[in-house]
């Protein structure tokens, strides 16, 4: 195994590792979307930085608006990457958009940066919070076999709104 195949399974470790260090319970979906717990009834939502690996370099994030209400797997956001791939991110859990990462607009590169952190897309609350329990840890997501491009939306109407 070369050491280009070691880096990506050792950056992974290494954020599994600062996670469990922090004292955080980060959780992960099978599309690929990581959150956290801001407090009690609130979560911190974004793609993983295996999802992020997989698109390459993030040119554009449509984000939602504060105040949009979403089911656990709505479309939330859609990414784009520089080769015009796009993936939408996928509530992880029902709630409302109580703030969106405007630093995005700018720099949608945060999120190849810093994918479970500063490029965080969405913080949410959480109106059925057995869903975050539902949802896979991060040794589960570490095993976890889905292919990342298996979220991407081919068949979308670009003329519907999603938003």
């Amino acid at each position: 195994m070369s050491i280009l195949h070691i880096k990506p399974i050792l950056n992974l470790q290494f954020s599994i590792f600062q996670a469990y260090c922090k004292g955080v319970a980060v959780r992960y979906s099978e599309t690929h979307a990581w959150l956290e717990r801001d407090d009690d009834k609130t979560v911190i939502v974004g793609i993983s930085d295996r999802a992020q690996r997989s698109l390459g370099e993030i040119a554009f994030v449509e984000l939602p608006e504060e105040g949009d209400e979403f089911e656990q797997e709505d479309p939330i956001s859609a990414i784009e990457s520089i080769d015009g791939t796009i993936v939408h991110l996928y509530a992880p859990v029902s709630g409302e958009i109580v703030e969106v990462n405007h630093a995005l607009d700018n720099s949608p590169d945060l999120i190849n940066k810093s994918p479970e952190g500063d490029g965080w897309i969405v913080k949410m609350t959480m109106e059925v919070p057995k869903e975050y329990n539902g949802l896979m840890t991060a040794d589960e997501y570490d095993r976890y076999e889905g292919d990342i491009l298996d979220f991407e939306d081919e068949e979308l109407d670009d003329d519907e709104d999603y938003y």
